[in-house]
């Protein structure tokens, strides 16, 4: 995926994030309290869905991830990509976010990290802004 790709991926992720992302709850209540990280498994396409599902299910990934008390913001399957997932993560716990998906999702897909922030309601203010004009 071109870096261009990843903006504009990013870009429609903000408008699709359910609403509940704008007012966090739990343990990581501020935004100083955690960073939002959107984890991008891309489908080995070598591989079909049920090979997919049984490496899934020989590296324990339903049981790993998100590691406990790891807050799922969204969770999304792109079609033709694989699952587009936000997590909300202490930033003490980055590093166990990044050791459970190498050790069950690296066979069955090709990740990618992207820090991220919810935009939604400056896009929405800039979009009203522009049509007033």
């Amino acid at each position: 995926m071109t870096r261009f790709g990843a903006l504009a991926l990013l870009a429609v992720m903000a408008f699709a994030t359910p609403s509940a992302a704008q007012a966090p709850s739990g343990p990581a209540a501020t935004p100083s309290d955690y960073i939002l990280l959107t984890v991008i498994m891309k489908h080995d396409q070598s591989k079909n869905l049920d090979e997919i599902n049984r490496l899934q299910a020989e590296a324990g990934f339903w049981a790993k991830f998100p590691p406990e008390g790891i807050q799922v913001e969204s969770w999304y399957i792109a079609m033709g990509l694989g699952y587009i997932v936000t997590l909300r993560v202490p930033p003490a716990r980055l590093r166990e976010v990044n050791r459970v998906i190498e050790q069950t999702a690296w066979k069955a897909f090709r990740t990618e990290f992207y820090p991220t922030y919810d935009a939604r309601e400056i896009a929405k203010s800039l979009r009203e802004q522009a049509l007033k004009k």
